[in-house]
């Protein structure tokens, strides 16, 4: 697949930019920058809606508020306290990731990816969202959300039937992050996918991409997409990652 040209790039940029500052999700890993919130709420919102996620990850940070005291918690009550989310291999690879955290750095997560990748549970989505969201590089991310914007805007039905693999789509979400802007660009890809460009009945006819998009003005059914899809957030969020 060839590239987008750079006014396309930049277009796509200032467009999702300026729809997140007006229609952005107020959530409480975006108030953080602190490296073990933001990889909870990563586990957490793996194949987990939003709105269930919430509640959850607030009480499991009072519980286990640093990674220190996750690690050295007993892994049946850290599973005990999971509950009702779901998915319950999640708490457990989580706790695996805290005693490794501690025992090989310190009880914080690296900053690199290919040394958060050897940690247990850790691919190659939540590698770049801890690099974005917790240390403001500009990572790329790719989810069932992001998928799904990038092949409606970028390759349409027909091409995205041809795609095998992830690699054109990593390197697409690669090539679109902006310098500087990483963590607002992929909070706002997430936000737009699950609120805006959503599985069914997507907005297109008030939205910033309508210009852009090879697959207007008609969106492509969700089931074009089943197969090249991330998982998805606040409709049905990190692994297909989440439904957030």
């Amino acid at each position: 697949m060839r590239r987008p040209d750079a006014g396309t790039v930049r277009r796509f940029q200032c467009r999702l930019l300026t729809w997140y500052r007006r229609h952005g999700r107020d959530l409480p890993w975006r108030r953080t920058r602190d490296p073990y919130r933001v990889l909870v709420s990563e586990i957490m919102l793996q194949q987990t809606q939003v709105d269930r996620v919430l509640p959850k990850y607030r009480q499991f940070l009072d519980r286990y508020p640093t990674m220190q005291s996750l690690a050295g918690a007993p892994v049946d009550d850290v599973r005990a306290l999971w509950y009702p989310l779901g998915y319950n291999v999640r708490p457990v690879r989580l706790h695996a990731i805290a005693r490794e955290t501690v025992a090989a750095y310190g009880g914080r997560l690296p900053d690199d990816a290919e040394r958060l990748r050897r940690l247990p549970g850790i691919g190659r989505y939540t590698a770049g969202a801890i690099l974005s969201f917790a240390y403001g590089r500009d990572a790329a991310i790719l989810d069932t959300n992001v998928r799904r914007v990038l092949t409606r805007v970028f390759l349409g039905p027909r091409r995205a039937r041809r795609v095998r693999g992830e690699k054109t789509l990593w390197d697409l979400a690669a090539a679109l992050v902006p310098r500087g802007r990483g963590y607002d660009f992929n909070q706002a890809l997430m936000d737009f996918g699950a609120t805006w460009c959503t599985p069914r009945a997507p907005r297109c006819p008030t939205c910033p991409m309508r210009r852009l998009c090879v697959s207007y003005p008609v969106a492509p059914p969700a089931r074009r997409h089943a197969r090249a899809g991330r998982p998805a957030r606040a409709g049905p969020r990190r692994v297909g990652r989440e439904v957030r």
